[in-house]
């Protein structure tokens, strides 16, 4: 089992995201339970990204356009840090 670790750069867009949004934020703790067991679960489509805000971390996919940017801790490899989530595309987008 992985530890996760919610990072305050996380806080604010998971907000913003979220407000009024309640199959959203289902999806986003589904995605948590998914990471805790299984960072690679085959659903979450996780992949390697180059970021603007943190450089190269990880993606998975929340919905067809959301995706949870988080990395490995560097000391700890059962600690997932959860850095950002937005959106694929668009100007929300959270990666390149």
């Amino acid at each position: 089992m992985y530890k996760l670790d919610i990072k305050p750069s996380f806080e604010k867009p998971y907000k913003k995201l979220t407000q009024g949004n309640e199959q959203l934020k289902k999806n986003v703790r589904k995605v948590f339970k998914l990471l805790e067991i299984d960072p690679k679960y085959p659903s979450l489509h996780s992949h390697k990204v180059e970021t603007p805000d943190f450089g190269e971390r990880w993606s998975s996919r929340v919905t067809g356009d959301i995706r949870l940017i988080w990395d490995f801790d560097e000391d700890n490899n059962l600690i997932i840090l959860v850095l950002d989530i937005g959106g694929h595309s668009g100007s929300g987008k959270v990666y390149k």
